[in-house]
């Protein structure tokens, strides 16, 4: 599966930090969350932490859950 690609960021001086997906705005993180969102990505792999903080982990995956047999109904 292929990894995450794609995202952005950037620290802004008033403490915010806009996430950006393919250019498109994906979220906004303030405060104590800014800065948990920093030292992740920093420690870490930067796409995957920031395809984690905007919810776009799941892409192309729900096609194939769909059909696993836990699934059935």
């Amino acid at each position: 599966m292929p990894g995450a690609h794609g995202f952005t960021y950037e620290e802004r001086g008033d403490g915010t930090v806009p996430v950006h997906h393919h250019g498109r705005r994906a979220a906004v993180l303030r405060g104590a969350r800014a800065a948990q969102f920093l030292r992740e990505v920093t420690s870490g792999d930067a796409q995957l932490v920031m395809a984690r903080w905007t919810g776009n982990y799941r892409r192309g995956t729900e096609r194939t859950a769909r059909h696993h047999p836990r699934n059935a109904r």
